[in-house]
């Protein structure tokens, strides 16, 4: 297997699981032997325990915006990491108002950080972590791996960022939560693979009847602030990428609807190679080397 790949480790748009759900959006990018945390929606922690990796070497995280089902788990996942080892720093680049919520989860677990630095003799949490506000354009740069992030068109948000990861071999896109946007071909051009949020127009009815706490604003939101599978699949076409990967899927839970229903979406619109995104699923990368 390539030492260079992707794991979705949450693929449901939304933040809301039922019996048999998908989890929120999560992922795990290795490039270059460094391994990249890419949203940290509710279940990211067991997911990169199931994948084998050990809470305590998290270093780099990305958060794409401030929808709870991007970052709800952020906290959570760097506490849990501290007690299973974490002493060194984690960098944390997000939206501006990130630092907001890091502090707040702080002072809700001042109690039990405070006692276990002073019972079992831990570094303080507080420390190792430094937080990176980001902007469209260059993010950092390491280990051989460029990101740089686009704003997307999310509404009401505004501060919504699609990622890029490009290394010497590798060059892998995440969209974020975006409606269609024609900027996002230009940046994807040539990507080995695009991991794009797709929804099936004709599920939608039946999802906002079974979130059964909304109003109308719940269909104005799907509809202009996420994509088609079809529009997703001519983004892939019209930037020449190579792979497709759908994620965040709206509806990600309903047993009318399944793999192939995103197929027949799809087709038509992109004939690369198609990846229906579901928890766990991990995609080798290729070596160009």
């Amino acid at each position: 297997m390539s030492e260079n790949y992707v794991v979705l480790l949450g693929t449901k748009g939304g933040p809301a699981i039922r019996p048999g759900s998908s989890m929120p959006t999560a992922n795990l990018f290795c490039i270059n032997g460094q391994r990249m945390v890419v949203d940290c929606g509710l279940g990211v922690t067991k997911g990169l325990v199931d994948q084998g990796m050990q809470l305590k070497d998290i270093s780099l995280i990305f958060i794409s915006h401030l929808h709870s089902d991007h970052y709800l788990e952020l906290g959570p996942l760097i506490h849990t990491a501290w007690t299973a080892g974490l002493k060194t720093q984690v960098d944390i680049y997000g939206p501006v108002g990130i630092k907001t919520y890091w502090d707040s989860f702080l002072a809700s677990m001042k109690a039990d950080i405070d006692l276990r630095i002073a019972d079992e003799g831990r570094p303080d949490l507080r420390v190792l972590v430094k937080l990176h506000d980001i902007d469209a354009g260059h993010v950092m740069e390491h280990g051989g791996v460029t990101v740089t992030a686009m704003r997307t068109v999310h509404p009401p948000l505004i501060d919504c960022f699609a990622f890029s990861f490009k290394s010497a071999d590798t060059h892998v896109v995440f969209s974020g939560d975006t409606a269609p946007i024609a900027a996002l071909e230009d940046f994807a051009r040539g990507a080995d693979l695009l991991i794009h949020e797709a929804m099936l127009e004709q599920a939608l009815p039946a999802l906002t009847e079974r979130v059964g706490n909304g109003s109308e604003k719940l269909m104005e939101h799907l509809l202009r602030s996420h994509s088609p599978a079809d529009a997703a699949a001519r983004t892939a076409a019209n930037a020449g990428v190579k792979r497709l990967a759908l994620s965040h899927l709206l509806p990600s839970d309903d047993p009318a609807y399944g793999v192939e229903d995103w197929h027949k979406a799809v087709a038509g619109h992109f004939d690369g190679t198609l990846f229906v995104g579901s928890d766990g699923l991990r995609i080798d990368l290729p070596d160009h080397g």
